[in-house]
């Protein structure tokens, strides 16, 4: 199937690498105009040579999101991907790591979705959305404190707006990735590399934890958020969708 955003316009942050990246080319692959955010000019460079429009963007200065929509927008869909994994439990979680954790990975979608929905209101409706993790209210996961918190108030901030907006035309929910191969991992594994025994331990550690006995690809779960951003979803809203290779099961 192609031409599923034909039409469409689509804004996405954390674009430079991993998931956003993946979804950036996505998006386009499927027809839609994108606007591909990310704090880091050179790894949008890329996406810049692909016809993608590209803009440097720190999501966590609201002004400076605000003036990115309107510039570019109104949009039909968003994709929140910014975050970042915190690796602490409740004894060692700093002011600092708690106060991080919630300004890039909830507000700062907040500040997306203020931002795009009177546009989406406008025109009738909208996709939105947001990076959860299967880590959070779906499963506690060890060494995970803060981050599984922050990825608990997504769900319920999807939840929430869904419920408000569905009868206006918009519809949001979030994706519950198990854990994927990114760059954000490889730097997790490298933190860890040391306790482990080296760097391959590490990364079998956390192969071993996956049902399927691999990592998810960075595609994989693009393809779920082209899904989730298509008219094809039209009937799905409010949802955390689980796509974590049996983690859970």
């Amino acid at each position: 199937m192609s031409g599923r955003l034909a039409g469409k316009r689509c804004f996405l942050t954390a674009a430079g690498q991993g998931i956003g990246r993946a979804t950036a080319l996505a998006y386009a692959a499927e027809g839609a105009t994108v606007v591909a955010t990310d704090r880091d000019a050179e790894k949008l460079s890329a996406l810049a040579s692909q016809g993608i429009t590209t803009e440097v963007l720190d999501v966590l200065d609201d002004a400076a999101v605000a003036v990115c929509i309107a510039k570019h927008g109104p949009f039909d869909v968003a994709f929140n991907c910014a975050g970042f994994v915190h690796q602490n439990d409740v004894l060692t979680c700093t002011d600092a790591d708690w106060d991080f954790a919630f300004a890039l990975n909830v507000r700062a979608q907040w500040q997306v979705i203020k931002a795009v929905l009177p546009g989406m209101l406008e025109k009738g409706g909208g996709a939105i959305v947001n990076m959860a993790s299967a880590a959070g209210s779906v499963k506690g996961v060890a060494n995970r404190f803060v981050y599984g918190t922050t990825k608990a108030a997504v769900v319920g901030m999807t939840k929430s707006v869904a419920a408000d907006f569905v009868a206006r035309g918009v519809r949001c929910n979030c994706v519950c990735p198990g854990t994927v191969d990114t760059p954000s991992l490889g730097e997790r594994i490298s933190a860890n590399a040391a306790a482990a025994g080296g760097e391959v331990a590490a990364r079998a550690a956390f192969v071993g934890r996956q049902a399927m006995g691999r990592l998810a690809t960075a595609e994989e779960i693009a393809a779920l958020v082209v899904y989730l951003s298509a008219p094809e979803s039209a009937f799905v809203t409010g949802q955390a969708v689980i796509i974590d290779g049996g983690w859970t099961n």
